[in-house]
């Protein structure tokens, strides 16, 4: 699916343009780029490692950095863009024993992120629709932010409630939430760490931007970021391999929306891809080593307990 949505955008936009906005990507700032993403990948994993605190299921940091870039790069190459967190929450799960614990720590992690992603792109599309870019009324989504973020406070309370379906899971599952995102001081340390996180990869587009002449004013510099927000939040639906198609598509929709030529939002997207597959080739060589431990004179039982003491802090 996804080489077929990129292939349907490459074909509504003009290939030569596109090519000369590739290449006024500046190779130059590759490396300030990806060592943003070393810094994205140390602040995720630190994320999880918060939240597996919280739930009283620790892993040592290192182990949660590790698993974060297998994860990251398992979701670049895998359909949906999930199935690296699914494999994260086994290995942890399995390795702690407690399964449960562990799905929780890595799904409240990552709603952490998306939470903070929707509040930001309430605000971009606030701040776009008073441009004059969506047909819209400013505060419907002010209005909509509000709303968001009274049902954040009350989820554990009136969302999930014992009495709506199986009790013992539906208690866990809302005493877990209110533990590890809603309570004090969880709250603000993960609201504060995933808005550091979304800038980060607010920030992998803007040197990007920067480098290819993009930004050349601060209006410039909001549009842009409120621009590469909508295409993260277009990253999120699940349906092609880490959003390629999907993203390039919403960039040629939103780009001529703000005035500007969709070549040079397909040009962002598709170095952003490109750069972000890059960052993640450390877990392939978490992987490469997994697989090879998994075959060499290392006995199931004594790599078992092995994970087990490295999965857990030390005390």
């Amino acid at each position: 699916m996804a080489s077929c949505l990129l292939a349907a955008v490459l074909v509504s936009v003009d290939r030569e343009t596109l090519w000369q906005e590739l290449s006024q990507l500046p190779v130059d700032l590759l490396l300030p780029a990806l060592v943003l993403t070393v810094f994205q990948v140390l602040l995720s994993a630190w994320r999880w490692w918060y939240t597996s605190w919280l739930l009283k299921t620790p892993l040592s940091y290192p182990v949660a950095v590790r698993e974060y870039y297998l994860a990251s790069f398992l979701n670049q190459v895998l359909p949906g863009g999930v199935l690296g967190d699914v494999n994260r929450a086994w290995q942890h799960g399995k390795a702690s024993g407690r399964p449960l614990f562990a799905i929780h720590g890595v799904a409240i992690e990552r709603l952490s992120g998306q939470l903070v992603l929707g509040l930001v792109v309430l605000i971009a599309v606030a701040w776009l629709s008073q441009a004059g870019m969506f047909p819209i009324q400013s505060q419907w989504w002010v209005w909509g932010g509000a709303g968001l973020a009274t049902l954040l406070l009350c989820l554990g309370r009136f969302v999930i409630r014992p009495d709506d379906g199986p009790e013992w899971y539906l208690r866990r599952l809302r005493k877990d939430i209110g533990r590890t995102l809603l309570g004090w001081p969880a709250f603000p340390v993960q609201m504060g760490t995933s808005l550091l996180v979304l800038a980060s990869y607010l920030g992998v587009f803007l040197i990007l931007a920067h480098g290819a002449g993009y930004l050349d004013s601060l209006n410039s510099l909001l549009l842009m970021t409120a621009l590469c927000s909508l295409l993260l939040l277009s990253m999120v639906i699940p349906v092609t391999v880490s959003g390629w198609g999907v993203r390039e598509g919403a960039a040629a929709l939103l780009w001529p929306m703000a005035g500007l030529p969709p070549e040079q939002g397909l040009a962002l997207s598709v170095g952003y891809g490109g750069l972000v597959f890059l960052s993640t080739l450390p877990g392939l060589l978490v992987l490469v080593a997994r697989m090879r431990n998994a075959g060499f004179l290392v006995d199931g039982q004594v790599r078992k307990n092995r994970d087990q003491r490295a999965y857990h802090c030390p005390d």
